[in-house]
């Protein structure tokens, strides 16, 4: 497999304005309307996959395998502005390693460690 160009150092920053359906607010509760966690994991992915699949040889993708010290630290409302920050930090074989930080303006709002595995597309 060839992943000369898939080395530590790769950044990608992903940025998001927070909608409605992206919130914890399913029941109409007042005060609700933030970012939920799995929104806010969802655009940590999006920032890993961006980093580095666009490098991967014809037939590769990436899975995520892994999050490892996920915190969701701060509430985001809706039309908040997300950006979203992941470094790769390890690449062991087919097994990458993203650091990743979320801030809503400069207020940090969240990081995790995310896996994710290089596969042959099926």
């Amino acid at each position: 497999m060839e992943l000369d160009d898939i080395k530590p150092g790769l950044r990608f920053e992903l940025e998001d304005t927070v909608k409605e359906e992206q919130t914890i607010n399913r029941m109409g509760k007042p005060g609700a309307e933030v970012l939920s966690t799995p929104s806010l994991l969802a655009l940590m992915e999006w920032s890993s996959i961006h980093s580095t699949d666009h490098l991967l040889p014809e037939g590769k993708t990436t899975v995520g395998y892994g999050v490892d010290e996920m915190r969701h630290i701060a509430p985001t409302p809706i039309g908040g502005k997300v950006t979203v920050t992941a470094e790769l930090t390890e690449v062991d074989g087919s097994r990458l390693t993203y650091v990743i930080d979320a801030h809503e303006g400069e207020k940090f709002i969240g990081k995790a460690v995310h896996k994710r595995a290089i596969i042959d597309i099926p």
